[in-house]
């Protein structure tokens, strides 16, 4: 059975997204980008898991 579209498309968003925020917050610790606003890496976390949310609801669909 193949997977629709939308649903390749969410999780490539999804992983994406949290593999840039997991290399930022790591990058960040590291205080290689310490200028950076804390904002932006909720913005990214939100983000994030607004994907995942995304994801699941695509996953689950049915038809």
């Amino acid at each position: 059975m193949t997977r629709p579209q939308s649903e390749s498309i969410a999780r490539s968003l999804f992983f994406t997204i949290l593999g840039l925020t997991a290399f930022v917050y790591l990058l960040r610790g590291l205080s290689w980008l310490s200028f950076l606003p804390g904002g932006i890496l909720w913005l990214l976390l939100l983000s994030a898991i607004a994907s995942g949310i995304f994801y699941a609801i695509e996953r689950t669909r049915r038809f």
